[in-house]
Order: structure tokens, then C-alpha cells, then sequence
């Protein structure tokens, strides 16, 4: 691929993902539906997965992103539904995917059926989450949803690992198979723990932001690369780094915060927008590699096979669900009744996606002996159409789904409220603190400026018992709103006042730069407590 193709696969993917935003449909689905009508427009280029670049340098900033706006504290709350999922049910769905495609499949080896259901074992939880979060879903849902996807690569690269050789002939057995599981599990769990604590450490220390956020760049791909090295787990290995950043953000400095996440923001618009996108673009490298196996029968196995895959997902979550339950009263006092709604979208939310191309295209086309591998192109057909109909099928429904079942989405007030009870105990804290500042001569301050500490302090403390109260009733905004909308109103004219003067030779660029910096840093302040 050369320079020009890849910034026009970004372009137009960025592209159709920004005008998903003005549409009911999620832009996983749009974009895949694009890549496969753009597979077949004369002129555009023929863009094929490579396993070496998706998973060294796609997966880990994608992994990055997620671990770190995940809650480590809501992952440990959840950690029995969600180790049923990314580790039990992804072991079962490659054993059961790939023994029912053996018996559907005329002619299919069983060890070439394992690999295609340690393939296609993994749900990629990157459209699901997003069309989670547009819909409104309770958050211990998406939570669930999240932490598997952060795991279930992991187990699912694992198994086709032990899968493919005992495909090519290298011999596999059980206690190998569950010893290789293991060492890749405790070595990138190993891996990430060993990295966390000095990175972090790292990220303290730097004092540029600059320096920081190239540092935040890096470690996804350093702590990745290095648990591969050593034959662990990247997947894992950064996650674990990650989870434990996000959780420790709060001592990094504000500046760094702010550049990490507009950049982490960024990357990740960009590579999800490209990779749903690829998706799309597969079809003609899958079709022309089919070859023999052309016809209709090929199209039933596709239908059946995600028939199997829809199937296998319901009949893991619910017994995941309520065996414990049934089987604990500890369980069964902490957790209380679970609603049968949740297992419902659990399951209808197993969407696959790019890992599972991305590992079908790294079979290798032949075994040890020298002959081709057994039924290659048909594992990555019903892999793509796999990956292709729980997009399109349940992507599509899922919205729909969640609306149906009634499912109470997350309560505003009550979250508006805690959030008033958090800053009225900060504010508390923070006036003692002047307070106690005050007192020391070295903190002398004029009277005025002493008042203004106070006047935003206050402000603070305020605005969000005002998000509570009533609104204007000819704007509708509270007086918050009011406040924050006049704030950026003034702050765009001293903008402009800066700009001419610059323009009229009274400052010069620099100057510029540096006044236009502290309004940017006020406004972005002002975005960020209306975006909550």
C-alpha cells in the first residue's frame, strides 16, 4: 500500500464517520457498508489486512484507548461476568464453533474447524460499546461489554495459536495447549505489571507535556512488543499498563492531561474509522481466493455458521448469568436478581470485527509437509461473513433491541446529584486549604485577589445545585449553561482583539500565541464541564 492510498483510506474514512454522527446508523455499520460498495468502485485500490500491522501496530493503541477510559474499580466490581466472557466463553465458542462447522462442513478437518472457531471466537466489542453508549444502556452492561473486549483477544489469539498447530502438524495436546494458555496469560499479566509502576513513575517525572504524551504514545506498542518478545501476552500486557494509568491520571500533570486527551482521541477516531472501514474492503481478496469452494453451498455454510455463532453466545451468557447465582447465596445477596434482559443484550452484542480478519489472514498457506493448508480460503470466507453478518445483523438491531426491552438507562438526576455532593465536599476542602494558605505572609494577597479565589471557588460549588434547579424558560438553559455560553461568547471577542492587533503590528506572533494559549486553556475548561 503505498502513501497515497493509505491517506486516502484515512480521509474517507474520517470522512463517512463524521457523517454517521448525522445519522441513526452507528458509524461501524456505515463505514463497513461504504468499504464494501468502495471494493468494488474501478480506481480504488485493494487494500489487504496484514497481520503484522494490524496486531503490533493497530490492537495495542485501540487497547490503549479502552483500558484507559475504562474503570479499574468497575472492572473488579464485575470481574466474574466479565472472565466468563473474555476468557470461559471464548475457549467454549472456539471447542463449540469449531466442532459444529466439522459436522456442517462436508469435507472440513476438525483441526482446520478448531482454528476457524478460534478465529471467529472473539467479539469485538468496539461497535457494540458505541452503539451501547448512543442507546443508553445501564452501565454495568457496557462495563461488561468493555472489560471483555479488553481480554477476550488475548484468549482467542491464544487458542488459534494451540489451534493452527495442531492444523500444520506441529502437534498439540491438551496439557500443552492448557500450559501455552498459561505462560501467555501470567507472562503479559507478568509482563504489564513489571512495566506499570516505572512507566507511570516516567510520566511523573517528565516535566514537558511534549514529552509526556510521546511517552503516552509509546507505551502501548513498548509494553506489547515486549511481552510478545518473551512469548507472553501484548494484548494483556497492555491492558494491564493501561488500566493502571488511567487509574493514576489524576497525578500526571494538567497540561499532559489535556494534549493526552485530544491526541488519544484522535488516534482512536482515526484507526477505528479505518479498520471497520478495511473490513468493508475485503470482499474482493475474499472472493478470489475462494476458488473451489464457489456456489451455493458456500453461502448456506456462511448462513449456517452464523446461525452457530449467535447461537453458542446465548447459550454460554445465560448459564454464566444465573449459575452462580443459583449456586452461591454470597453471590446472590451482593448481586440481588439479575435481570433476564441482561444477558439478553449481552449476547445479542457479539459482534466480531477486525481481530478476527486480521488472525484468518495470518493462517499460513501451508503445512509442515508442504501441502497447502486444508481449506484456507474457506475459513477466511466464513470468517469475513461471519464478521460481516453480526455487524450488519445485530448491529443494526441492536438499537432497536435495547428499546424494547424498557431497559432503565442511567439515571441523570441521581448522577447530577452525586456529582453536586462530590464538589460541595472538594469545595469544603479547597476553602479550608486557602484558608490555611492565607495565613502564611508568603501567601499575602490584595484583598480583590483573595475575593476572586473565593468568586470561582464558589462558582464551582454552585453550578451543578443549578443544573438541579430550574432553567430559563426562554432559553432553557440553567444558569450555569448561561454562564459557561457567555464565558466562550467573551472569550471568542478577546480572541479577535488579539488577532487584529496582531494583524496591526502592536504585538507580534509570539505574543499572540502565548494570550491566545491561556483563552484556549479557559475555554477548554469551559467545554469540558458542559460536555459533563
Amino acid at each position: 500500500m503505498d502513501a497515497l492510498s493509505l491517506v486516502a483510506l484515512i480521509a474517507a474514512s474520517a470522512a463517512v464517520a463524521g457523517a454517521a454522527r448525522r445519522t441513526p446508523v452507528p458509524a461501524p455499520l456505515l463505514l463497513v457498508a461504504v468499504g464494501l460498495i468502495a471494493s468494488y468502485v474501478p480506481g480504488v485500490p485493494q487494500y489487504t489486512l496484514d497481520p503484522h500491522i494490524v496486531l503490533p501496530l493497530i490492537l495495542p493503541p485501540l487497547l490503549q484507548t479502552a483500558a484507559m477510559e475504562s474503570s479499574y474499580l468497575d472492572l473488579r466490581a464485575n470481574i466474574r461476568p466479565v472472565a466468563l466472557l473474555s476468557v470461559g466463553y471464548v475457549l467454549f465458542a472456539t471447542l463449540a464453533v469449531g466442532w459444529l462447522a466439522y459436522l456442517i462442513i462436508p469435507g472440513l478437518p476438525l483441526t482446520a474447524a478448531l482454528v476457524l472457531g478460534a478465529v471467529i471466537a472473539p467479539p469485538d466489542a468496539v461497535a457494540a460499546t458505541a452503539i451501547a453508549r448512543r442507546s443508553g444502556l445501564p452501565s454495568r452492561i457496557t462495563t461488561i461489554l468493555q472489560g471483555e473486549s479488553l481480554v477476550n483477544d488475548a484468549t482467542a489469539i491464544t487458542a488459534y495459536k494451540v489451534a493452527l498447530a495442531a492444523a500444520i502438524g506441529e502437534g498439540a495436546s491438551w496439557a500443552g495447549g492448557i500450559r501455552e494458555f498459561l505462560v501467555a496469560a501470567l507472562g503479559g499479566v507478568g509482563m504489564g505489571l513489571l512495566l506499570m509502576v516505572p512507566i507511570h513513575w516516567l510520566r511523573t517525572h517528565l516535566k514537558e507535556a511534549l514529552l509526556q504524551n510521546t511517552l503516552s504514545l509509546l507505551v502501548p506498542f513498548a509494553a506489547y512488543a515486549a511481552a510478545e518478545q518473551v512469548g507472553a501476552s501484548g494484548v494483556l500486557a497492555v491492558v494491564v499498563v493501561a488500566l493502571y494509568l488511567g487509574h493514576r491520571s489524576w497525578q500526571v500533570d494538567f497540561e499532559t492531561r489535556l494534549q493526552e486527551a485530544a491526541v488519544w482521541k484522535m488516534v482512536s477516531f482515526i484507526l477505528e474509522s479505518s479498520v471497520f472501514a478495511l473490513i468493508g474492503l475485503q470482499l474482493p481478496v475474499v472472493l478470489k481466493g475462494l476458488g473451489a469452494y464457489g456456489g451455493t453451498d458456500v453461502i448456506w455454510y456462511a448462513i449456517a455458521l452464523f446461525v452457530v455463532v449467535v447461537a453458542v453466545r446465548f447459550v454460554w451468557s445465560y448459564p454464566a448469568t444465573y449459575l452462580p447465582l443459583w449456586m452461591s447465596r454470597r453471590i446472590r445477596e451482593r448481586e440481588g436478581i439479575v435481570d433476564w434482559r441482561r444477558p439478553l443484550i449481552i449476547s445479542w452484542a457479539g459482534m466480531r470485527g477486525v481481530v478476527s480478519l486480521a488472525v484468518a489472514f495470518s493462517i499460513p498457506l501451508t503445512l509442515h509437509n508442504g501441502s497447502d493448508f486444508p481449506a484456507r480460503n474457506l475459513v477466511l470466507f466464513l470468517t469475513f461473513t461471519t464478521v460481516i453478518g453480526t455487524l450488519v445483523v445485530q448491529g443494526l438491531s441492536l438499537p432497536g433491541l435495547i428499546r424494547l426491552l424498557k431497559l432503565p438507562g442511567r439515571d441523570a438526576q441521581a448522577e447530577t446529584l452525586a456529582e453536586a455532593q462530590a464538589q460541595a465536599a472538594a469545595s469544603r476542602a479547597a476553602d479550608q486549604r486557602l484558608d490555611e494558605l492565607l495565613q502564611d505572609e508568603r501567601n499575602a494577597l490584595p484583598e480583590p485577589l483573595v475575593d476572586r479565589l473565593r468568586t470561582v471557588l464558589e462558582r464551582r460549588r454552585n453550578a451543578v445545585w443549578e443544573r438541579l434547579g430550574q432553567s430559563n424558560p426562554v432559553t432553557g438553559e440553567s444558569a450555569d449553561d448561561t454562564y459557561r455560553r457567555l464565558t466562550r461568547e467573551m472569550i471568542a471577542s478577546e480572541r479577535e482583539v488579539f488577532v487584529r492587533l496582531r494583524d496591526a503590528r502592536v504585538i507580534d506572533d509570539e505574543l499572540m500565541r502565548t494570550l491566545l494559549r491561556r483563552l484556549d486553556l479557559e475555554e477548554a475548561a469551559a467545554y469540558r464541564e458542559e460536555s459533563t
